[in-house]
């Protein structure tokens, strides 16, 4: 896979992280275009805050996680990278593993937002979907070739989240839980093991 490719790739899953990953069941509420439009706005706004705050890395990190606790229902994004292992995991363990899994997606983006500063994503259109509304935009950055992000934001959760994004093509939901995945395999499916070693790596 070309290198331009996985820098892009680290570059919007970091949206990814910090919006929202998965939807929740239940009846879809009064999300309307404006919001889906103004949410990733406010997104992209907090994060471009961040990286042109001048801050030291580890000061930048934690202020990614908590524009990810602002933007994501971590527990269902938790629940989402766990998968079928989420079932058989006790109150307890999603618990902890939410927490780690919060602090992990933080450290592991955030020290890729250095590279992008100076870049932007413009918000080109919109469009209702089942789940709630497609958001296509424009990500530039500096020395690439501009190149399409689609957001999926629905209101599901009771507010309004993205719950995936696809970056030419590239579903990143999927991609996470991947990586989860294979942390789990790792541990011999042990959920207090991931949990652990979620901790540690960035």
């Amino acid at each position: 896979m070309p290198s331009d490719f996985l820098t892009r790739r680290n570059f919007l899953a970091t949206g990814l992280a910090f919006a929202g990953l998965a939807a929740v069941p239940g009846k879809l509420l009064a999300l309307t275009e404006s919001g889906a439009r103004n949410l990733v706005g406010s997104v992209v706004n907090d994060i471009n805050k961040v990286i042109g705050s001048g801050k030291s890395e580890s000061a930048m990190i934690r202020d990614f996680e908590n524009i990810f606790v602002r933007y994501a229902d971590v527990n269902i994004m938790a629940r989402y990278a766990l998968g079928v292992d989420a079932r058989r995991a006790s109150k307890a363990q999603l618990k902890a593993f939410s927490g780690a899994f919060q602090g992990y997606i933080a450290r592991k983006y955030g020290k890729r937002f250095r590279e992008f500063i100076g870049g932007s994503v413009e918000v080109k259109s919109a469009r209702k979907i089942k789940a709630g509304y497609e958001i296509k935009s424009l990500a530039k950055l500096k020395g690439k070739a501009p190149f399409e992000v689609t957001f999926l934001v629905s209101d599901k959760s009771g507010r309004d989240k993205f719950y995936n994004m696809f970056i030419e093509g590239v579903n990143l939901l999927l991609t996470e839980r991947t990586e989860i995945g294979a942390i789990l395999d790792r541990n011999k499916g042990d959920i207090n093991k991931l949990t652990a070693e979620l901790k540690r790596l960035s």
